[in-house]
């Protein structure tokens, strides 16, 4: 079941993060995306996730951690902070710099039901999508150009379990963790970029008001 967005998936050169090489391309942002959203749909798919979670009561989120160097980043730096670039999540990366944090271990950031896991190729790489229920509200935290899968698709997870290894999408970048975490869930997998920000939180911001 999907939410469509109306011109959400941009070309390869805007699709996620920073490449690794210098470009003469001018990256075109997609300042003017419009997400639609569908509200009997997103209701729909809020009740299968009522209905799911108040199954398993014990996976319901008691805060959030961040998803390297757990469970405070320690020995990372976020790189490209939510909206920098008009970017849609934060990127993390080692503080040694260059791939010296590739096939480092990625964590999920709080319980949840891991809703896809999926090579999306291009810019995205390897991605896992988690829904949390958190105090009455559904998030969803997505996690991109990931090397190594280690979970699988319609599992639940608890805080703080492995769930990848950070990559670099076959070295088209450096490698990182790119994470977005979002209140609208189930939305396609988006542009990576947009001044638009309907659906999607500072990452950083939203661990840190939601720490337990």
């Amino acid at each position: 079941m999907k939410v469509f967005l109306v011109c959400m998936f941009l070309s390869f050169i805007t699709s996620s993060c920073v490449k690794q090489k210098p470009t003469n391309e001018t990256v075109v942002h997609s300042d003017s995306t419009e997400i639609s959203v569908d509200s009997a749909m997103i209701s729909e798919v809020k009740a299968n996730y009522i209905k799911l979670f108040n199954e398993h009561l014990n996976y319901s989120s008691d805060g959030f951690d961040f998803p390297v160097g757990k469970p405070n980043a320690d020995g990372y730096y976020n790189a490209q902070k939510f909206q920098e670039n008009n970017h849609l999540g934060d990127d993390w990366n080692g503080v040694k710099g260059g791939n010296s944090d590739l096939g480092d271990p990625v964590y999920s950031v709080a319980n949840g039901y891991i809703s896809e896991v999926k090579d999306y190729k291009g810019g995205w790489g390897n991605v896992i999508r988690i829904i949390h229920q958190h105090q009455g509200k559904y998030y969803e935290s997505l996690y991109a150009h990931c090397d190594t899968i280690m979970v699988q698709q319609g599992t639940f997870i608890k805080k703080g379990t492995q769930i990848a290894t950070i990559g670099n999408c076959n070295g088209y970048y450096l490698a990182h963790l790119h994470l977005e975490i979002r209140d609208v869930i189930n939305l396609d997998i988006g542009p990576g970029y947009s001044s638009n920000t309907n659906g999607y939180l500072d990452p950083t911001d939203f661990i840190n008001k939601n720490r337990n």
